[in-house]
Formats: C-alpha cells, structure tokens, sequence
C-alpha cells in the first residue's frame, strides 16, 4: 500500500511556496516578454515616406484617402509637412467633410513614428473630442498591418496589448519594461532600443483644460514638453457665438498653447477649423491680414460659382417639386446631364471627386448644398460667412466692433461733427469715461476712452486695476478718493480744447453716473461741472412695461427721446436725466453695425488692434433677447455669465443719451424735446412773491 503525500512543515514548506512563487513569476514574466520583434518587412518603403507626407497617407492609409485629392489637399499637405519639420504654425479651413482632422491625425502619426517630435498635444473644443480623436489615433495604430509591417518596434508592442490597457504595466522587451501607455487620455510608445520614437507620448486636452506646463518623464529621466500641437476645430457652435469665450480662446492659443514648448523653443501649432460665423476664433485666425502669423489658409468647396444662375434656379424648382411628389432626384439630374455645360459654365470645384454617387460633379454636389442651406454653404464649405456687420439683427462680435477703427488720431473731432458729449462711469476704484462726436444727423465717433486714473496695461478688470482712486489720493477714504478723483477728471475734462479742423471745440455735455454715488456726483457737478455737466440714471424698460413716449406728462419734466428730467423739486432725489437703456444700447448696438460711410455710423478712433479691450467691453460683456409688448419689439439686455466688465458699453450709451439732449436727432427721431410746464396754484404764486 502506498504512503499518503504528505504536507511540508515549518521552513521545508515556506521553501517549496518561495520555489512555487518564483515559479509563477517566471511564467507570467515570460508571458509578458514580447520578444523577439519582427523585423522591417520593406525599410525602401519606410525610408521613402519619411520625407513625403504624402506618400506616407498613400502608402499606409489608403482606406482613409481613397478619394484621391484634389488641389488644395496637396497644398495644403505640403504646408503640413513643413510645419512639422521647420516647427512653424498654420491655421486652415477647408470644407466640411474634407477630410481636415484625419489628414492631421496622420501627421501627427507621421511626425511621431520618425521622430520629429516626441510629445504632441492634441486640443479640441471639448475633452470629448479630443477622446475621440485619440480613439482613432489608437484605432490606427493598434489596426493598421502595414505600419506593423514597417514600423515593428513601435507597433507591435501596441499589437500584443490587443486593447487591454491593464497589459501595459506587465509588458516587458527582454525582460525589461517598456513603459508603454495606452489611457483614454494619453498614448506612451514603448521604450524599444533602437526605436526613433522610443517613449514619446501624445496627449489630449480640450481648450480649456490644464494646458500650461504640460510635461511628461520618459524612463531614463529625461523630460519632454510638447513641440507640436494639434488644435483641432478648437470653437463649438456655442463659443462661436459668443465674443468673450472666442477672445478667451484665442487668448488660450496665442499665449498658453505657443508656449508648449517652454523657454527658447519654437512650438508647431496646426489648426484644421471650420468658420462657423464672421468674427468667431476660426475667422479671426485666418485673417492674413491681422495675424500673418498664422498663414491662414481659407479653401472652398468652389473657388468660383456659376454664372447662368437662372438655369441653376430653374434646375433647382425641378429638384425640389420631384422630391415633394416622392422622386428621387434622377429628373433634376437629368436636367443637369444635358445641360452641364452651361450650368457649370464659370464654376471651379478644386476637389472634382467629391460627390454622392447620384450626382454627376462636384459642381452640381456643391450647388445643391448651396440652394438647401446658403446660410450654411457659405460659411462650412466656403469658410466666408455671409452674416457682416450691416445686419442688425445679429448680435455684435468684438472683432465687429474692432473693425469700426476709422485710422484717425485720438481726441482728433471730424470737421462735419457739431457736437460733443461725454459720458463718465462711477466706481471705488477707478472712473471709466468715452468721449464722442457727433453730426446732426448721429452719425458718431468715439474720439477718445479711458480710465482714471490711467492704467499702466492694455487689460484688465475693473476690480484688478493696478493703479486706484486711493493710490492717487492717499490718506483720503473711499467716498473722499472718489469725489477727489471725479473732480479732478471734470475739470480736465470741460477745461480740454479738442482739434477739430482748424479750430478748437469743447465738450457740450457731460453726463455722469448717478447710481451709485448721487451725493458725491452732485457735489462734483456744483463745484467743477456746472451747467455742462448732468447727473444720469438709467431706467431699464422691458417690453411688458409701457413706452416712454406713451407716459403720462408731468408737470415741470422734460420729454426726449427716451429719455426725460424729471422734476424733481418736490422730492429727496438730485435733479437728473433718467434714460431708456435698453433702447440706448440697442441703438448705439445698431450704430455700430451699420457699415462706415453710411449715415448713422458709429466708428473708433486708431486701428483694430488697439480696441480690443473696449470692444470685449461694448460687444463681450452683454447679450440681448427680442421681446414684443406694447405693440413694439424690444431688445432687453442683460449681462453675460460670469458677469464681464461692461463699463465702457455704458459710457458709449450715456455719449448718445447726452448728443439727444443736444438736439442730435436720427430722421426718426425728429421731434423736439417738450417741457410740461407746471402749474401754478394761489398759494404757489403768493410764496414765489415774497
């Protein structure tokens, strides 16, 4: 009979578990291990592309460019590629569905595997993006057999974690770690000898992630920073329509994402975007004119459009009235097929391979696009908004106001104006101010803005400023530094002589802000402002509440164009003008609109880029909803989120309010101010006698 096994006690066990552990470990060491590396199966093939983006696209990624290209793709590669190499920066726009993002997500691809980067930031609109752009990064590399075929030391190891994320801390090359990385957020190659992208990384952000003092440690100490970036169509729908979040963008790129790189390095920057509207972050970095910088370069789905416009309307009826009866859209073409010389006749489509397969051209692709959605043709395949600065109804951009520059000196007054009106805004801290011309007819120009005291830096905010009302007068308290500060700017003010022609002109009307100080602003105005200077209220009427124009008439008050002085002889209240702000703002809003030249116009004084401030102001710091009451329509504004300084929005109103008051009218506008004089009883008359 055999023996029973019998179970190690005491150190014979704790041996044959060390020998089992070891054992295990080997075997889970060795399952780790990924060598032996396939060799290279064509280097001719490797070497070739490392020069030729667009070799590599076609060479490796033929399923993702199968269309061909057309002649702004081999542009516009060559433009990438030397922007990889010579780290220099470029912002383009192509049309919707060009194929803008994949073609840089195969760069950057490009410039990692041979080592002309070794970290590269991807930065989108949003974090979700940029997910999904590294998504297929990660697809591409993980899938892609040729590149395993070439690029072996970079791929493979990717290959053998076969998606599994976890296999990265366990992975090892002869018995070494390779610290390879494969998150949802960042893509570490592994640590190969021999391998030109051994531990470079590519990370994803969105734009208003943590961006500043991206670094990463590879395995043998050595630190990186980003040398490329990839910021991918970095606006959304939303931030393109607001002019605050595109200056914050903009911002972001030009100071934060530049320097990437770090102290005495040169970052590469591509920005594939989309124009979404005039004026949003796209338009702005593709104005060759205002950043050079930034090569901008603006391609169309047609660079030039059909001449026979009556045929392409006639085609488009037939289109339209098959599909209503339940066709598929065979007849129109037809009509198209025999008649496409004359249709096409004028039009260039620079990319001839893109359209559905039920369609004949690019042309007759393009056009149908056009005629479903003009508004949309125009501004994602032709990158040029239709929507300007004349159009009314659409709510000022800071790059709007900006471009109002009118290239004169500052204080410098048009010989045609005869007018002049300023417009003070009160705070603790500082005192805002504009001053504007005008012609009797309002057409306007902002002269002169600023701040007192005066600011040693082109921005900032209202409760950050640098230099206060009580650093000018020390020792005083807040309402002293105040009165002391508005007094002396008063003074300064009605005592400045302003060029206009040959001669000299002086302000006619000065308003100041009453609502937050009244006392100290009456005081200031019985000692220094005299009978130029008016304190001011603004009165915000809603559409629910009624007109000013429909108010009960009052004995003794003053009935402009919304606005009125109340009288205020029988009340605690300051003699003041109280005035309608919304129909102000949205007035001098419409005067900033209409195109220079036109009568109404409302320009600035100097070039765009001195502005930028003041315009985040005037168009960055409110917004306005259309409401109806009262049988009228009426903009009510309100303060954007986050509650931006918009202080020289109200100086601009306060200069229009104070050019009514002097008898500056629009042809709408052409009624005179009526008094309601008073009436008098007996005991009245008996008092005013004695």
């Amino acid at each position: 009979m055999a023996k029973k096994p019998t179970t190690p006690k005491g150190k014979d066990y704790q041996k044959v578990k060390e020998r089992s552990k070891a054992r295990s470990a080997k075997i889970t060491l060795s399952g780790q291990d990924i060598a032996p590396i396939p060799k290279c199966v064509n280097p001719d093939r490797r070497a070739r592309a490392a020069n030729d983006l667009r070799y590599f696209c076609d060479t490796y990624f033929p399923h993702l460019f199968y269309l061909g290209w057309g002649e702004d793709h081999v542009r516009i590669i060559s433009k990438i590629e030397r922007v990889v190499r010579n780290r220099e920066t470029i912002a383009f726009a192509m049309p919707r569905g060009s194929g803008k993002t994949t073609l840089c997500l195969v760069a950057v691809q490009w410039a990692i595997l041979y080592a002309y980067h070794h970290f590269v930031q991807f930065i989108c609109a949003d974090m979700d993006s940029a997910q999904i752009a590294l998504a297929n990064v990660k697809a591409h590399l993980s899938g892609n057999d040729l590149l395993l075929e070439d690029f072996p030391e970079a791929i493979y190891p990717i290959r053998m974690l076969d998606g599994e994320s976890r296999r990265c801390t366990g992975q090892r090359y002869m018995g070494v770690r390779t610290c390879i990385g494969w998150n949802n957020d960042e893509i570490i190659m592994p640590t190969i000898p021999g391998s030109p992208c051994s531990g470079s990384i590519i990370r994803v952000t969105g734009i208003t992630g943590s961006i500043r003092g991206a670094l990463h440690t590879r395995k043998d100490g050595t630190q990186v920073r980003p040398t490329l970036a990839l910021c991918d169509d970095p606006q959304t729908d939303q931030s393109a329509k607001s002019p605050l979040q595109t200056a914050e963008r903009l911002a972001i790129i030009n100071g934060a994402i530049k320097g990437l790189a770090g102290p005495g390095e040169r970052t590469a920057i591509l920005v594939p975007c989309t124009v979404i509207q005039s004026g949003d972050l796209a338009d702005q970095l593709l104005n060759r004119s205002r950043n050079p910088m930034w090569q901008g370069e603006r391609m169309k789905m047609l660079n030039s459009l059909p001449v026979n416009t009556a045929k392409w309307d006639e085609y488009w009826k037939i289109r339209t009235d098959e599909f209503a009866a339940g066709g598929d859209g065979s007849i129109s073409t037809k009509f198209y097929a025999d008649n496409q010389d004359i249709m096409d006749a004028g039009a260039h489509a620079p990319w001839p391979q893109r359209h559905n397969t039920d369609e004949l051209s690019a042309i007759q692709h393009a056009m149908n696009i056009k005629y479903d959605d003009e508004a949309s043709f125009f501004a994602e395949y032709q990158n040029e908004p239709k929507s300007g600065v004349n159009n009314r109804d659409l709510m000022l951009t800071v790059q709007h106001v900006m471009d109002k520059s009118n290239g004169r000196k500052k204080s410098e007054i048009p010989i045609a104006c005869t007018k002049l009106t300023m417009f003070i805004d009160v705070h603790d801290k500082v005192l805002f101010y504009t001053v504007c011309g005008w012609q009797d007819d309002f057409t306007g120009f902002i002269i002169e803005y600023g701040t007192f005291p005066p600011q040693p830096v082109a921005h900032f905010a209202a409760e950050d400023v640098q230099v206060t009302l009580q650093s000018l007068f020390p020792g005083a308290n807040v309402e002293g530094a105040l009165q002391s500060g508005l007094e002396k700017l008063v003074t300064l003010a009605l005592g400045t002589d302003y060029k206009r022609g040959a001669g000299l002109m002086r302000i006619d009307r000065l308003l100041v802000d009453m609502g937050y100080k009244p006392g100290i602003v009456a005081a200031v105005k019985h000692k220094a402002g005299g009978a130029v200077m008016a304190l001011c209220k603004g009165v915000g009427l809603k559409a629910g509440n009624k007109p000013m124009s429909t108010w009960t008439k009052k004995p003794g008050a003053t009935y402009g164009t919304h606005w009125y002085i109340p009288n205020v002889s029988r009340t605690s209240e300051f003699p003041h003008i109280a005035s309608d702000v919304n129909y102000w703002k949205s007035f001098v809003h419409d005067c900033l609109a209409t195109t220079a030249g036109d009568i109404g116009s409302l320009t600035i004084f100097g070039k765009p880029k001195d502005h930028e401030l003041f315009a985040q102001h005037i168009a960055g710091s409110e917004t306005w909803v259309e409401t109806e009451g009262w049988g009228r329509k009426v903009r009510e504004w309100t303060l954007r989120p986050g509650k931006p300084d918009n202080h020289w929005l109200d100086c601009l109103v306060g200069c229009a309010v104070g050019a009514s008051l002097c008898g500056v009218r629009t042809a709408s506008q052409a009624v005179s101010p009526v008094r309601q004089r008073k009436q008098y009883s007996q005991s009245d008359l008996y008092r005013r006698s004695y």
